[in-house]
């Protein structure tokens, strides 16, 4: 349960960072780790009350995503789960604490869009992470790893997870060259100066060859008897990767409409998350059934 909390916990707090961007609220509070000079706390006139209220409420919301991920690291601790789980456990708590510097340090250099890109990548990370830890605390300490499916659609799994990669990365440059900056006041400033039409091309076919590496691993699982919760994982993966295609496609042909941003972050999540279960099928501790 608590594994779920963090994993949903990491997947929201990225949704609500979308919220400062697009709202143009970034530098509500313009330093950290106050939030005024002199204040760790909004101050009236310092800045549009709400976008001071969006960019303090992101940052305590931090605390939310913490305190999950304390509580599930005191709990494998607590019951002696092995290594790898507690190991984990650890790099979620830290990387919640990493990202919090990561989130100052960009709004110390008023937001560069590399700089906010630095602070959205590990939050797919953290993602991933929350993600493995919910598959592996389900399983028994005591069974040996078995692998599930064949080692060649393991091997697709990384390579799917590789293209994940670079649509992330193409996601944020395409993001960084757009019209939101993530502060009304900035402008085109510190924006990454692309072509967005451009870049949104190569973003879109990063996504397409994720897209084939899960449908080669999709046709692996079935031609190989893989088991048929891997089998669901796969195909509910590809309809959201088809969703988030669709998603893309209306942002560009619409121009980057602001509501639309949130919904494609959330379900960046959402597919990091899926693809991570896809992976962690390859090798389960399940008991043998008789």
């Amino acid at each position: 349960m608590l594994a779920m909390v963090l994993l949903i916990c990491q997947g929201g707090i990225t949704v609500t960072g979308s919220l400062v961007r697009v709202t143009g609220s970034g530098l509500g509070c313009d330093t950290w780790p106050l939030c005024h000079e002199g204040s760790l706390v909004p101050v009236a006139g310092a800045a549009p009350w709400i976008h001071q209220a969006i960019e303090f409420g992101n940052r305590l919301l931090a605390f939310v995503v913490a305190a999950a991920a304390a509580l599930a690291l005191f709990a494998v601790i607590r019951a002696g789960r092995r290594k790898d789980i507690k190991t984990l456990a650890w790099i979620s708590l830290i990387g919640v604490v990493v990202q919090a510097v990561i989130g100052g340090i960009s709004v110390r250099l008023d937001l560069r869009w590399w700089s906010v890109a630095v602070h959205f990548l590990p939050s797919m990370i953290l993602v991933w992470v929350a993600a493995i830890l919910y598959m592996r605390i389900a399983e028994s300490d005591d069974e040996l790893p078995t692998r599930r499916y064949p080692a060649r659609a393991q091997t697709w799994t990384v390579i799917a997870a590789v293209a994940l990669c670079f649509v992330l990365v193409t996601g944020t440059m395409v993001t960084g060259s757009g019209p939101h900056s993530g502060d009304s006041g900035i402008g085109m400033e510190g924006r990454l100066q692309l072509d967005t039409r451009v870049l949104a091309y190569v973003h879109a076919i990063c996504m397409y060859l994720y897209l084939i590496s899960t449908l080669i691993v999709t046709v692996l699982l079935h031609r190989n008897g893989a088991p048929e919760d891997a089998k669901r994982t796969a195909w509910v993966l590809i309809a959201l990767i088809v969703v988030q295609w669709a998603i893309g496609v209306i942002q560009f042909r619409m121009g980057v409409p602001r509501w639309t941003i949130p919904v494609h972050i959330g379900m960046s999540s959402t597919v990091v998350a899926f693809s991570a279960f896809l992976f962690a099928h390859g090798k389960r501790r399940l008991p043998t059934l008789v």
